[in-house]
């Protein structure tokens, strides 16, 4: 449940406080032959860290254990890292600016930023593991859960079928199939993440899982109404690539205001869900699904 007596500022700078800290110690500067660098640029001082608030947020909605999830959090965010790397090459998206500065391979070269994408997905799953404070069968689950959401029935086969649809016209199914896989699979697997570090129970699982849809949904239809309406600065990346580029994209399957008032009604739906889960804290998932939905960049 929402409440107005909840300060989601004071909450989210806390939790951001705790994720920076974590990705800096486990990110080490000392990877061989400048390696680290690179790793410590493609992830650190940057980025909203959507993900990990999502993973720390349902945590808490359940009660969970609180060093489990700032783990399953810094490894969703490396993995989030390591694509933006990868995606931002000149072989995929070939983009130049990420996050407001150059992207990894116009600043350490292209041999070295598909380096440091490999070692920060190999990072994610070593920090899910430690030797003792985790479950043994929490390791697992949680390793499953961000290995599906990151392969080919997740991340990389949206990404896939986005460079496969190029100049194609798709249909709002398989629009959304594809933002399901490419964008939405690492949002709702950050919120079931959050979940399996606590024992929340079937029904409440159910609809978190339901609630980091709508959310994951909602990202893209809003990063698609961006890239037409910010420019570059705003951003921190490259505005309007995706026109320039002729990809398929929900403005331009239904128009500008018909998207922001479909990424209104997800964010209605991501409520409609956590008031489902029945869970006794929800207001930061709540406020995330906000901030989601009424972001400027």
């Amino acid at each position: 449940m929402a409440g107005s007596d909840f300060d989601f500022g004071a909450w989210m700078h806390a939790q951001l406080a705790r994720v920076e800290a974590g990705l800096s110690r486990w990110v080490r500067r000392d990877a061989p032959a400048g390696l680290g660098e690179a790793m410590r640029y493609a992830v650190l001082d940057g980025g909203k860290r959507l993900r990990p608030l999502l993973v720390l947020a349902a945590c808490e909605a359940v009660g969970g254990q609180p060093e489990a999830a700032l783990r399953a959090a810094c490894a969703v965010e490396l993995i989030h890292a390591y694509s933006l790397v990868h995606d931002d090459m000149p072989c995929m998206d070939n983009d130049v600016l990420r996050r407001g500065k150059p992207t990894v391979h116009v600043r350490f070269g292209q041999a070295q930023a598909l380096l440091a994408g490999d070692a920060l997905q190999a990072l994610a799953f070593e920090i899910l593991t430690p030797e003792d404070g985790v479950p043994a069968a929490m390791q697992a689950r949680l390793c499953r859960l961000l290995a599906l959401a990151a392969g080919a029935d997740g991340m990389a086969g949206g990404q896939a079928i986005d460079l496969a649809s190029v100049g194609l016209r798709l249909t709002e199914q398989e629009l959304r199939h594809m933002h399901r896989l490419k964008t939405g699979a690492l949002l709702r697997a950050s919120v079931v993440m959050g979940a399996a570090c606590g024992q929340a129970g079937a029904a409440a699982e159910k609809a978190l899982a339901q609630y980091g849809e709508h959310v994951g949904l909602a990202f893209q239809v809003v990063d698609d109404v961006l890239d037409v309406t910010q420019d570059s600065c705003t951003l921190g990346k490259t505005a309007g690539k995706d026109a320039a580029c002729d990809k398929p994209t929900y403005v331009s399957f239904m128009g500008l205001e018909a998207a922001r008032a479909h990424a209104e009604a997800l964010r209605g739906q991501a409520h409609a869900a956590l008031a489902a889960s029945a869970l006794a804290d929800t207001r930061a998932l709540a406020a995330l699904a906000d901030m989601v939905v009424r972001r400027s960049h």
